[in-house]
């Protein structure tokens, strides 16, 4: 989209741009606003980026996995706010990264994290850096084996999250200009969506777990445990998981997740 870049940075719901906006982590000479350009409403399979977190919660056409996710991500008032394309690009919750700390994902040399506080911070992919996405969306959409339409290409959603490197500190694979438009998502045999909180409402997922039961067989994604979107190709995977001192309890929340979420959708458990 043209209008985008050279300072300019794109608004939907806001719900995650003003804050950060507000914090200084991002600037912004000028607002694009996409109502006009982004696509909103369910049709079929298609679901447009544009569409807020309380229409997806209230469509029963829409897989159980995410309108589970989308009920459990945030305030009614926040979820009648905030898009499906808005909710994929969140940013990391680290209180290094938010409070602006030189951490690896703002270019400097280390993951404060490691050395620091990290209770809620990853158990995979955590080599660079330790910081935990926070999106119950994407877990499910991932688990559901989403893909996206964006203003230049298609794409399987796992395909938009990228591990930071010291090449390039992002953790999408977007271009400044580049735009979601639309997601495909199948309609799964069943679904489901499981979530540990510090609270019982509106908090970010400590673990989070999607479950998607398909003629293929079953599909996992995780929210809350590595820098992106995690999907797990059996629950033996959890065996590969790196914890810092402080996290290795999210670990056992996982585990028993995934079982509870595998028995929900029909499908092989492993044992208690």
């Amino acid at each position: 989209m043209s209008a985008l870049g050279n300072g300019s940075v794109a608004l939907a719901g806001g719900t995650e741009l003003v804050p950060l906006l507000r914090d200084g982590i991002v600037r912004a000479d000028t607002l694009v606003e996409l109502s006009k350009v982004v696509p909103r409403g369910v049709r079929g399979t298609t679901i447009g980026a544009g569409t807020t977190l309380a229409e997806l919660e209230a469509d029963p056409e829409i897989p159980q996995a995410l309108r589970e996710a989308c009920s459990l991500a945030a305030s009614l008032q926040l979820r009648a706010m905030s898009t499906v394309g808005g909710n994929l690009l969140q940013a990391t919750r680290c209180w290094y990264w938010r409070l602006r700390f030189p951490c690896y994902l703002h270019g400097g040399d280390a993951c404060h994290a490691k050395a620091g506080e990290h209770r809620e911070h990853a158990i995979f992919g955590n080599d660079r850096c330790a910081s935990a996405h926070p999106s119950d969306i994407a877990a499910a959409l991932l688990a559901l084996g989403a893909r996206l339409r964006t203003t230049s290409r298609e794409l399987p959603l796992t395909d938009l999250y990228r591990l930071p490197t010291d090449d390039d500190r992002d953790v999408t694979t977007l271009e400044p200009d580049e735009l979601i438009l639309e997601l495909e998502v199948p309609r799964p045999e069943a679904s489901v969506y499981l979530k540990a909180m510090d609270r019982r409402a509106w908090s970010f997922a400590l673990v989070g777990v999607a479950a998607a039961r398909s003629v293929d067989g079953a599909r996992l994604a995780l929210a809350g445990v590595a820098p992106i979107p995690w999907a797990l190709s059996s629950p033996d995977d959890l065996e590969r998981a790196t914890p810092l001192p402080g996290t290795a309890y999210k670990v056992d929340i996982a585990r028993a997740l995934i079982r509870r979420a595998l028995e929900a959708v029909g499908a092989p458990a492993p044992p208690a």
